[in-house]
């Protein structure tokens, strides 16, 4: 095997390896806001490609919603992603702006039924208030 190949080969392991660290570290985080933010951009993107495979939605939808799944996972975006705080900033606009337009055309129980979180993050997303419990 080359070098070039060998050194490809570690760096994708050390990403991976990364990634799975990191959602260990996340899962272990109090409720609260920092563990909605951890868990919105993985929300969004499982909500976008829910969203993408269902009928319900309109085609003009799925395309604002493929674009930003493409966003998402590029590589090349307007703010690096090696800035601290500030660098998946461009991708959760993106994604929730994605969001925030098929849910316009969307059912809402489709869009509830494709969100893998607490419904009430992305009620907030779509500028809504949770509803209040029945006492």
């Amino acid at each position: 095997m080359s070098d070039w190949i060998r050194v490809l080969v570690i760096g994708v392991a050390v990403i991976a390896a990364t990634y799975v660290v990191l959602a260990v570290l996340a899962r272990r985080l109090p409720p609260g806001i920092l563990r909605d933010l951890v868990a919105f951009i993985p929300a969004c993107l499982t909500t976008a490609r829910a969203l993408r495979n269902h009928p319900a939605v309109p085609r003009r939808a799925k395309v604002a919603l493929l674009g930003a799944i493409v966003w998402t996972v590029s590589p090349i975006d307007l703010i690096p992603e090696f800035l601290p705080v500030i660098g998946p900033l461009d991708d959760i606009v993106v994604i929730a702006l994605a969001i925030r337009y098929a849910a316009r055309a969307v059912p809402r129980d489709v869009l509830l039924d494709a969100w893998p979180e607490e419904p009430r993050l992305l009620l907030r997303l779509l500028g809504e208030r949770s509803p209040k419990p029945a006492a």
